[in-house]
This record gives structure tokens, sequence and C-alpha cells, in this order.
């Protein structure tokens, strides 16, 4: 086990300085000095070795410090050629003496980073006075609270208690701890002691507790926002809440809601002051969670017709293993149900005593009564979701057993069948709202020509292709059934209403002959050959049809397909094995919780609009979609199992992390944490992802959580979620086994950020936002149909949709430039900027140099007194960015006109496209060419729309931002007096630094 002596206060910080660390220095032109750091043990000065300098030059005086900045965020960092090199977690700057000049330092491990940066705030905050002041407030609250319930375990007032209690009072207070960690800890504490005997005193108790239950990870954070305070009290939490959490309107009251709700100590309660393990109840709460509660409950709209949405569907439903030998049970139909199935498939043959039973034909797999599954179909259609459930019925009986399976159901089943006739003037199926609690029979289907009570039908369904592949084997020699005739009863195929089976033969003449209740199922190979090479045709295809895909019959260990690969394309009903675990099950089950679990997730805009442009397998951004960055930040994780059935290492893991994006081919991508050996407890990663998602809409996060082993890395956990079910701000993700339960007390501890939600852009190198000029501005481009009339309604947008392009860019720019000099990543957003520059807009004579006049719409910045030239700069950038999102939010609605109406007026050609096309002379392909052209031309056009009014949303919430931080700071000009002015420097404050000179290699 690692015997490093864990981090939990400002005083082992303290320590661990005194002590020293090796820290690299960053020059400018990608110089690099490794040096010696330490602080005197007199608190006065920090200094460094080797040094070619004097050593009386190579220090820095504590008073001198201005700010301690985290990340690679100085002019130093940014201009250097390493920058890529750098983790952004190991990196710090100080920034000290008259000139603001910034000695940049790299740790060899985030922890060690974090170390100098909370030891250093402590001192900038305290000075010499620092050790007296945590002296005084050091875990006061904690230690009054474990006092208390060690004295109320202590009925007999002997002033210790056994052993075994002292455990399981930590095991109590801590869930995730072993127990057997529990007694090392003491026993090692008695041997260091030379105490004999198994006795716990109140001090052990404390010690041990202080040990075993503080995570460094969450003290740093938390004084990171206590203005270096051992605790929070409510306006400290009204900060964390609303800049990192992202809560918007934090009152004290919802603080102090907060720390009653989390706060063990009777004392915090009191006071409202929240401890570190209040803190880390809240931050392990449901109130923390990863997933947004938005999505927890039906969200979307569902109004909508049918086909656009993705089903959740489950394939060969009764079976609960292999597909060749496996057993048929009907727990397959109850799992699958109470899992938020919505299309489940009955394998139907004829069976003994007249009574059909479900099977997959030509294998061994064994038999169910069709009686018993339609029972259980009955008693948990709707137990998940009351949104309609589809019953994939594979017909394979005798005209006379197909009489049995109708008695069955309607008997059964009764009004919940949906037998209502389509309507042949409607174009689209109804919607999942109207069609609640209903069941509806996919199945073949007599036309409406046969009179008779029963007809011929083609069988050309997935069971046929098993017996197709099982003859081609040799295991049983027998003639392919597809294309075979069968006899279906005209009772049977009344129940068909909206979901009638018949063949896929190609996307013209589906286009142009099927109906908007005919359903076409694709075997998984066909499916992906026509996603490789027809994406547009079968994007098109699936607005308006229902399309299933099954699992190839060579899968006959019931292996899943990819269900992303089918997603991608518009594919609504993507049959999967849910009897085997693995990869895809945990996308499909993923993908689904973002409804509310209901079975229905309505697919992304592009896919559902008549006019639109979307190829399956972009590896760009997409037209008319706004990329977004995903900045994730492994910071630890708790209590990792040992994974089952290893036994080499016996109870050592050796844990690292994945992350994986998975969604549209241009988004796929996966990156790694280093391997943390020896510690599956609490290992600390602290390890910083950038991805660029550009499609939101169909992307999913995956968290991987696997044991590093020389034999073949081992499975411990993970967890699936949609992109846009991600909450932002430092949150905890639980970890799910293998087979979709949650480990208990195993999570990892995370920061979420999203950049560019609602402005475009490029992706930035080195981590920053790209700052274009007007001359290398990529503007979105118009494609010519050849067709003049045409061509010329699009010239018309071309002007609108650079001038948006550019109150973008320029608002973007300048909020980028105003965080930069804030000291802040462009993962800030605008109120953690305020926060970080509030204390020094404030005179040595606690008199604010500039406040801010919350009197307009747009906050000005205005001077009290002479202000400092390197604070000038932040005056300037502010203002800038203050016109640009004036300039915005003032020509917005003008611009957004004026492209709506270039769409309109092209939408009024697109009913006689083709017409017009050909009389301009355009053929077959040039046609096609013209027709795909117009319709990219759309995609951007409504696209740009989104874009503008989405930035204009973006200006007015940071608007909302700098208003919120402003009071929250006191810096608002009316409100001046009630400043609390003279409290201590938060730890987030940042200023513009200068690059000194070599401060003495």
């Amino acid at each position: 086990m690692p015997t490093e002596k864990k981090i939990s206060s400002a005083s082992d910080c303290i320590n661990a300085m005194v002590e020293g660390s090796e820290l690299r220095k960053i020059r400018s032109n990608s110089r690099v000095y490794h040096r010696y750091f330490l602080l005197d043990a007199d608190m006065q000065s920090l200094r460094w070795e080797p040094s070619k300098k004097d050593s009386e030059k190579a220090k820095i005086d504590i008073k001198s410090i201005k700010e301690v900045r985290t990340g690679k965020n100085t002019d130093i960092f940014r201009s250097n050629g390493i920058y890529d090199q750098i983790s952004e977690d190991c990196a710090f700057s100080i920034i000290y003496g008259e000139n603001y000049e910034s000695l940049d330092l790299v740790a060899n491990s985030a922890d060690v980073a974090n170390i100098w940066v909370t030891g250093l705030r402590y001192l900038i905050s305290y000075g010499k006075h620092t050790l007296d002041m945590i002296g005084s407030t050091q875990d006061n609250m904690r230690t009054s609270w474990l006092s208390q319930m060690f004295s109320e375990s202590d009925v007999d007032n002997l002033g210790h208690i056994p052993l075994c209690n002292a455990v399981q009072f930590i095991k109590d207070l801590n869930p995730g701890l072993k127990t057997n960690k529990i007694e090392l800890k003491f026993k090692e504490l008695h041997r260091s002691r030379e105490k004999t005997g198994t006795e716990v005193t109140k001090e052990e108790f404390i010690e041990v507790f202080h040990e075993l239950c503080t995570r460094p990870e969450i003290y740093f954070l938390l004084v990171q926002f206590s203005s270096n305070k051992e605790f929070l009290d409510t306006k400290d939490l009204m900060m964390f809440l609303e800049a990192e959490q992202g809560m918007a309107q934090v009152t004290e009251e919802i603080s102090l809601e907060i720390i009653q709700k989390y706060e063990p100590a009777k004392e915090g309660q009191e006071k409202g002051c929240l401890s570190i393990d209040g803190f880390t109840n809240y931050l392990t709460s449901p109130d923390c969670h990863i997933f947004d509660p938005e999505h927890k409950k039906v969200c979307q709209d569902m109004k909508q017709p049918l086909s656009h949405y993705f089903i959740n569907s489950s394939h060969n439903t009764y079976l609960i293993e292999d597909q060749f030998r496996g057993p048929s049970d009907i727990t397959g139909y109850i799992r699958a149900l109470k899992m938020g199935c919505r299309s489940v498939e009955l394998d139907v043959w004829d069976g003994p005593d007249n009574e059909p039973v479900i099977y997959t034909g030509h294998t061994m797999t064994s038999q169910i009564v069709f009686r018993s599954v339609i029972d259980i179909i009955n008693k948990y259609a709707f137990f998940a979701s009351e949104y309609p459930l589809i019953l994939c019925l594979e017909n394979h009986c005798s005209i006379k057993q197909q009489k049995v399976m109708v008695q069955h159901m309607k008997k059964i089943l009764g009004d919940k069948l949906h037998t209502q006739s389509p309507n042949i003037e409607e174009s689209y199926l109804p919607s999942p709202e109207s069609l609640k609690g209903k069941i509806l029979i996919k199945a073949k289907k007599l036309s409406a020509s046969c009179s008779g009570l029963e007809g011929d039908v083609t069988d050309e369904d997935e069971g046929a292709e098993m017996s197709q592949r099982v003859a081609k084997e040799g295991v049983e020699q027998q003639n392919s059934m597809t294309g075979k005739r069968f006899q279906l009863c005209k009772d049977l195929s009344e129940l068909v209403s909206i979901c009638k089976s018949v063949q896929f033969k190609e996307f013209q003449v589906s286009f142009q002959l099927q109906k908007y209740w005919e359903v076409c199922s694709f075997n998984e190979v066909l499916a992906s050959k026509y996603a490789n090479e027809n994406p547009g045709d079968f994007v098109n295809y699936n607005k308006r049809f229902l399309a299933r895909v099954f699992p190839s019959p060579m899968r006959i260990d019931s292996s899943n397909m990819n269900p992303q690969d089918f997603w991608k394309c518009g594919c609504q009903i993507v049959a999967m094995n849910f009897q085997t675990p693995g990869l895809m099950m945990d996308l499909n089950i993923g993908w689904f919780r973002q409804n509310g679990n209901c079975g229905y997730v309505l697919r992304p805009a592009i896919m559902r609009e008549e006019v639109s442009f979307f190829s399956a397998n972009t590896k760009d951004t997409v037209p008319g979609v706004s990329p977004q960055l995903l900045h994730i930040k492994i910071i630890s994780g708790q209590n990792f199992p040992k994974p089952k059935g290893s036994g080499a290492k016996g109870d050592v893991v050796d844990p690292y992390v994945y992350v994986e994006i998975h969604g549209i081919p241009a988004d796929c991508a996966e990156q790694r944490t280093k391997t943390m050996h020896q510690n599956g407890d609490n290992p600390i990663f602290d390890e910083s992802f950038e991805f660029q998602i550009n499609l939101p809409e169909l992307a999913m996060v995956r968290f991987v959580v696997l044991d590093d082993d020389y034999i073949g890395d081992e499975f411990i956990g993970q967890y699936t979620i949609p992109f846009e079910c991600l909450q932002t701000g430092y949150r905890h993700v639980p970890l799910q086994s293998l087979t979709g339960e949650i480990l208990a007390h195993a999570s990892l501890f995370v920061h979420v950020a999203i950049t560019n939600r609602r402005g475009g852009g490029k992706p930035h190198k080195r981590g920053l936002s790209v700052r274009k000029g007007k001359k290398s501005r990529e503007y979105a481009s118009m494609r010519t149909l050849w067709i003049k009339t045409i061509d010329e309604v699009f010239k018309n947008a071309l002007q609108p949709i650079r001038d948006a392009t550019d109150l973008r860019e320029n608002m973007q720019n300048a909020v980028v430039s105003f965080k930069e000099l804030c000291g802040l990543s462009p993962v800030a957003n605008l109120m953690q900027c305020i926060l970080a520059v509030s204390m020094h807009l404030v005179g040595p004579d606690n008199t604010p140099l500039v406040v801010l006049n919350l009197s307009d719409q747009y906050p000005t910045m205005e001077l009290q007194g002479i202000v400092p030239e390197v604070l000038k700069k932040i005056v300037t950038a502010y203002e800038m960015m203050i016109h640009t999102i004036r300039t915005l939010v003032e020509n917005t609605d003008s611009l957004y006109e004026r492209i709506v109406q270039c769409q309109k007026a092209a939408m009024e050609f697109h009913e006689n496209l083709h017409n017009i096309g050909a009389r301009e002379g355009l053929k077959e392909r040039k046609l096609q060419k013209s027709v795909e052209s117009f319709t990219w031309n759309i995609t951007i056009l409504k696209g740009q729309a989104d874009l503008l009014k989405y930035a204009k949303n973006e200006a007015l919430e940071n608007l909302k931002q700098i208003h919120y931080a402003t009071l929250s700071c006191g810096l608002n000009k009316r409100g001046t007096e009630n400043a609390e002015i003279s409290k201590p420097r938060r730890s987030l404050e940042v200023i513009p630094e200068k690059a000194g000179d070599e401060n003495g290699e």
C-alpha cells in the first residue's frame, strides 16, 4: 500500500512545503529548469536551489505574492513551445512584485501542485499568523461532533470503547471503508505508541477517523472556495453552487438548506457552516450526481410521429442465454419489460396439444408456451413505461394454431390491442402520446384484396435466415425458407394495424411505393451495407418509415451489434440481446435513460426534418450543428472492488480509467488515465481530457474502470450516460457491474465542463479557443445548384450569414480574451471571472477602485480611483466584451429574420425541385447532385439561424452571470457601502501578470 502521508489539512500543506519539493520552472522559449523549492521555516519566503544567482535573490518574499494561479494560465505558459506536454492539473503560477511578474511552475503530480497552491494561499491570507489561525480553527466542528458521538457510545464514561465498537462506528459513518482497513489503522496507531490492549480512546478514534475519512481532493476544493477557512459559510457555498455547479439564483436560504441537510455537526447546522464532512456528504449525494435529474422523467416531446423516435428493442426476448442451445424462459420478457423495453420478439411455432410455442426455430433452444408469454406481457407491458409496446410476431404456425394465438391475444390483452386501421389520407405514423397504453402487433398482413379467411404471404423473416445459415453449415440439411409462401389466418392479419411487415427492396422503390404503416426488417449485415454505401438515403428513409435491425444469425453466442452503427442512420428499432451484458448493452441501457427510461428517445432534429442534410458516416463537423467541447477531469475513485474472478493479485487493485465517446464516426474517441498502483480505495488520478462533440444529440460518454494486470486487464465497473444528460461541475459517477448492478459505494469523482455550447467555433489549439480575425475566418458555404433562380435566393443569404458569424466570433473572442486576462482557462464562466478579479478592484484603504453600474442591461465598469496599469487591461477587455455582447443582442433579431426569410423563399421551390431542375437541363446524376445541394443549403441556413439564436441566449446568460457575481462580491455601484470588502482574499482571485526576468535560474 502507498506509504505517503495523506494531506488533509492546511498544516499538512505547510509542513510539506517546509520539507520542499522538486518543481519544474518554466521560462520563455521552451526553457525548463529543475529546481528544489522550499518554504523557509519562518514562513516569510519561498526559496529554490540550485541557482546561478545569490541565494538571497533566489527567493520570493511571501508578502510580495499577489496571487497563486492554477493551470497554464499565464502568458509564459500560453506562448511556451511545450504547452501541450504540460499537464493542466500539475501547473501553477505565482504572481508577485510590484510589476506582477510570474513564476511558472510544474509539479510532478497534481497532488503536489495542490499542496503548494493551498499552502501559499493560506500564507498570503494570514502571513506569519497562518499556523495560529490553523490551530485555532482546524477541525473544531469535526472534533466536537466526533467527541459528542464518542461520548454517546462510551455509556459508562470509561474514556475508551472496545476496538470492535470503534471500527463499526467509523464503518457506519463511512460505509465504503473496508472493516479490515479500519482495524489495521487502529492497530498501527497502537503499535506506534507501544500500546497494548484493544481499547480505543477518544483521541485515537478522532485521529483514525481524520486519517481515513478525509478525502484530500475534497479538502483542496473546500479551501478553494472557503476564503482559506476550514469550512464553507453560506456565502462561500452560494458561490460554489453558482460558479461551479451551474445553479442559478442561489440564495443564502438555499445554502442554509443544504447545510442543514448534509452537515453532521450540530454546531455547523446552528452557525450555517459546512465542514469537510458535510461538504463530502453533499458532493457524494444524489444532488451532485452526474446525471441530470430532469431526464429522470419524460422530458421530450412525445407527440411526434412514431418514426421520429429511437425505440428500446429486444431480440429473441424469450432467450436467457445463447440463441442456438440456450434455454427459453418467460423471465426474459419480465427482465426486458422492467428495463423499459418497448419492442419484444415472439418467435411462434406449432406446439403440442394445439398450443403454440415460442423458441428459435431450427435450433436446440427450449420451448415456452405462447399463452404464458402473453400472460406475462399483459402483466408487465406498462410496468416501466406507459408508451406503446410493439410485439414483433414471427409467425411460423399452421392456420389452426394461428387461430389459437388470436384467441389468446384477444382474451388476455383485450382493449390494450391497437387494431385501428391506418388513415390512408395521413402521411406519418401516430405519436407515442396518442398510443399510450396500447400494444401494437408487428407481423405479416394479408392484402386488402384478400376476401377469404386465409391467404398466402411471403416468409422472409430472420427465422428463415437462421434456417438458411444452419443449412449452409450442414448442421441441418434442408432448403432455405427465404421466399417460401405460407398461409396466414385473416383473424391474425386483422390484429396488425400500423406495423405491417413488408420486404425491403431498395430505397427509391420505398420512397415511391411504401406506405407509412409498413415496417421493414434488416439483417445487421444488410443494414451495415446500406449504412456504408447509402448513408444519406438510409437517414431519409427512416424519417418516414420504421426500420427494425436484428443481429446477424451468425451470432450464435447471442453477442450484440453496436446500436450506434444504426442509430446514426436513424434506425428506430435496433433489436438487442438483453441477456448478453457488455459494452453494447451498456450503450443501449445508457441511451434510453435520457427520457425517463420510457423506451422512446426523440431523434436529433437533423434526422427528423423533411429537408435536412446529414450523412451517417461523416468524419467532420455536421452542417448546421455547432460542435461542443467536452472537458472532463478524472479527479479520483472511491472503493473500487476487486474484479470478479480475479485471484492472482489477492486484494490488490491497480486501477485506471478510460473515458470513451460513442456517437457518429467524427465523435468516437477514447482517452485513459495513468494506472494508480495498489490503490483501489481512494486513488487520485487528477487528469484532464478534452473531446470535440460534433453531434451532441447522438453522443454518449462511457466511464470504464479497469484493473491493470500483465495477464490481461480486468473489468471493475462502468457508467454510460448520454451527452445531453451530463451535469457540469463537480460530480460523482456511480459505477455499475458487468451485468448492470450498482456497485455499492464505488464511484468516480469528476469535473465536467462544456464550452462552445452556444457559440460555435473550431476546436481550439493548445486547449485555447482560436481567435480568428475576419480575414482568416471560415464562413458557412452555400453549394451551387446550377438552377439560376434558386441559386440567387441562396446567394442573398451569404451576407447575413457572414454578419451573423462575425457577431458570434467577435463575442467569443472578446469573452476568451477577458477570461485569459482574469487568469482563467476557456472552461471558466463569467461568474468565475468576476469572482476572480473582485478583490483586486479594492484599494489598500479598502475603498473600491472599480464598481459595476448595474442600472443598465449592459453593466459598465466605473473607475473610482487610480487604477494600476496592469488592472486597466482588465477594464479595457471587459468594455470590449460588453460591447460585442451588446452588438450581438441588438442585431440578432434582424439578422435572424433575414436568414429565415431566405430559407422560406428557397423552400417554396422544394416540391417542384425535380421538375425545375429537369427544365434547366439537369439529368440523372447532376439532378440528384442538385437536389442534394439544395438540402445542404437549407440545412446550413437553419443551422446558422439556430446558432445565432443560441448565441443571443448565451450573451444574455453572460450578462446574468456578471450581474449575479457583482452582487455576490458587493461590487455593484449602489450597494458598495454594504460590500464585505474587508473579508479575506478568495482563492479564485487572479490578476494580469507580467512575465518576470530570469528570477535567478
